[in-house]
């Protein structure tokens, strides 16, 4: 096998390299080549020694360019990854916002927006609550002052903001549209940017988070598990703004999160100077 350079007649592919400087390397134990090559070919410094062992010495170098994968495959990956998502979450039978939407899971028909039938979700929400924050039970006497019986209020915030709403009883205190404050009731759904509650009046209203103030109450003492479903004309089970509680303030403009993410999101302290 032969070439023709431009400038020559027909040269051997196999013959010899031409001699560098009319010399040949030769590299045993005792000249390796890196140094060597480094000392040699180094023309820009004064000392090449120098700069092979301040540079060089002792370090792991890449001598080799890594390979990055181009956009179409990491874009094919990204639609493989997705396709197994969406194949593992119909496996598992869990149904997306449009598909839930198009079934109407959502949607309470007007026999089922009465305000008695979500007490029992109510009060198991004051099971969980009791169990997230460690409250205390209810002392068998009267306690004089019952700030002294106030669990701590620092190790309260950091649970509550990660805390799931659903059956808790929100109001809105303060909020840049009149027409939403004093709306209270029992939230049923919570989405990234709204509450949707059952008032008191047997009503369902969507309140939205944005601009706006809640106020949430939380028991004093620890509430008892919740026991089966009772049926309406039993005795009503009271609420937690009947008993001994503790009131918190929520600002909508901070928690417009789903219940889902915020369980597994950082939340850094900053002030407000909203509304």
């Amino acid at each position: 096998m032969s070439y023709r350079a431009v400038d020559s007649g027909r040269k051997d592919v196999y013959s010899e390299l031409p001699l560098i400087n009319n010399e040949r390397l030769r590299f045993n134990g005792s000249t390796p080549f890196i140094p060597n090559y480094v000392k040699h070919n180094v023309t820009r410094s004064s000392d090449p020694a120098h700069a092979y062992a301040s540079r060089v010495e002792g370090r792991q170098i890449l001598l080799d360019n890594p390979a990055r994968e181009s956009k179409s495959k990491k874009a094919q990956d990204e639609k493989r990854a997705k396709r197994a998502s969406e194949r593992a979450r119909k496996d598992a039978g869990v149904l997306s916002k449009e598909e839930g939407r198009r079934k109407g899971l959502w949607k309470l028909r007007k026999e089922e927006t009465k305000f008695y039938l979500f007490i029992p979700l109510h009060t198991l929400w004051l099971g969980y609550m009791s169990e997230l924050l460690s409250l205390s039970p209810r002392p068998t006497r009267d306690v004089g002052d019952p700030v002294a019986a106030m669990p701590g209020a620092a190790g309260m915030y950091a649970k509550l903001i990660k805390a799931d709403f659903h059956g808790a009883i929100v109001t809105v205190r303060r909020s840049k549209n009149p027409c939403l404050v004093g709306l209270s009731g029992i939230v049923v759904h919570e989405t990234e940017n709204a509450f949707k509650v059952i008032t008191q009046k047997d009503q369902l209203k969507l309140i939205p988070k944005p601009n706006s103030v809640f106020v949430f109450a939380v028991p004093l003492y620890a509430v008892a598990a919740l026991s089966p479903l009772s049926s309406p004309s039993s005795q009503p089970r009271p609420t937690v703004l009947e008993i001994p509680h503790i009131e918190f303030e929520l600002y909508g403009n901070h928690f417009c999160f789903r219940s889902a993410e915020r369980a597994g999101r950082k939340f850094k302290h900053k002030e407000t100077i909203e509304l």
